[in-house]
């Protein structure tokens, strides 16, 4: 169904007179016709992170209940939160709950983040859930009815403790360079140089051969996320000279991260490059040619390195794909006053922010 459809796609195109597209879209269009034909199969947040990166590239209307389903995940997360945080001892409780998520260390992140978490276990509060649902509502031109005190709970903490934390880098270098940036965007301190600081003395050049695949895939991720960071997820470019060392970096070793990485981390770079304007250094190209070999064409989508094709376990490797393989730009949509009016209607406890 999916070549047929694809075939399809090509005759009408070159009846209407229009170039036929490169085979990297029509990969592209292959991918995506199998996630927007499979949406029940994806969880609130899978919906709503594919959903939102589809509708930042293609502002097509059909993504616009998946957008709406994100805010509604956000406004209950941050209405919680409002809701039974009052003191710091709230905070840790609902630390030391999620903390059992890591308690079988059946994996060796698991058990590093286990290790890191210990004595620590409010960060799993402040991180991917506060700051994290307050800065997606930050994206939309939106707040919390109750932002003062959400951004009182922040100043509860110093969080360069965390940021500039080797423990804490090889167990969230990703999440921690997401959580910088997006403290700095929601106006709290900037603890951007600090971490970077603290990531390159973490992280030397020098020792990649000496880390384990998923410790080089852990630093590799808290690169692209630097970058996929700054331009607040794909709504706007970034310079190359910002941050120099990592394009650097990423140029002179791509042989080894080829033959090191996962999928997701290979497109994630391929995006970096795309986001500063460089879509035509060859790592771009030879992003593309992995994803595209690596494509399972029988079900339409990137398999796991394992040769899984669960659709809603390979939502995050398959949007980058789709984005490295068909790039539109970084666009700062949707937002609250905008013209296309997606973000109307908002759910309970969020409002737009003055």
């Amino acid at each position: 169904m999916i070549r047929v459809a694809s075939g399809l796609l090509t005759v009408a195109l070159l009846l209407s007179g229009c170039a036929q597209p490169t085979k990297e879209k029509q990969d592209a269009e292959v991918i995506k016709q199998t996630y927007d034909s499979n949406l029940a199969e994806l969880s609130a947040y899978q919906l709503g992170h594919y959903g939102l990166r589809m509708y930042r590239q293609t502002q097509d209307d059909k993504y616009q209940p998946a957008v709406w389903a994100d805010m509604a995940r956000v406004a209950d997360k941050l209405n919680e939160y409002a809701a039974t945080i009052n003191n710091k001892d709230d905070v840790l409780a609902l630390g030391q709950k999620r903390l059992k998520a890591y308690d079988s260390g059946d994996s060796e992140r698991d058990e590093i983040r286990h290790a890191a978490a210990q004595g620590r276990e409010e960060y799993l509060v402040l991180g991917a859930g506060l700051i994290s649902s307050m800065a997606r509502a930050n994206e939309y031109g939106l707040e919390h009815i109750e932002d003062e005190k959400l951004h009182e709970i922040l100043s509860w903490y110093d969080f360069s403790e965390y940021a500039t934390d080797p423990q804490m880098i090889r167990a969230w270098a990703a999440q921690l360079a997401n959580q910088v940036y997006w403290l700095k965007q929601l106006g709290e301190t900037d603890h951007t140089a600090a971490f970077d600081k603290a990531f390159r003395d973490t992280y030397p050049d020098s020792e990649d051969a000496y880390l384990s695949t998923q410790q080089f895939n852990n630093k590799l991720y808290g690169m692209t996320h630097i970058i996929l960071a700054a331009s607040e997820y794909y709504r706007k470019p970034v310079s190359e000279a910002d941050f120099q060392w990592i394009y650097d970096y990423f140029r002179d070793n791509f042989d080894v991260i080829a033959a090191r990485s996962k999928e997701d981390v290979i497109a994630e770079i391929g995006i970096t490059f795309l986001l500063a304007g460089l879509k035509d250094d060859p790592i771009v190209a030879r992003s593309q040619d992995i994803i595209q070999e690596s494509i399972n064409r029988d079900k339409g989508m990137v398999p796991s390195v394992s040769g899984s094709t669960d659709l809603a376990k390979g939502e995050h490797r398959n949007v980058l794909a789709i984005m490295l393989l068909d790039w539109q730009g970084a666009n700062a949509v949707p937002m609250v006053g905008q013209g296309n009016r997606v973000v109307s209607n908002m759910p309970w406890g969020l409002e737009a922010k003055e």
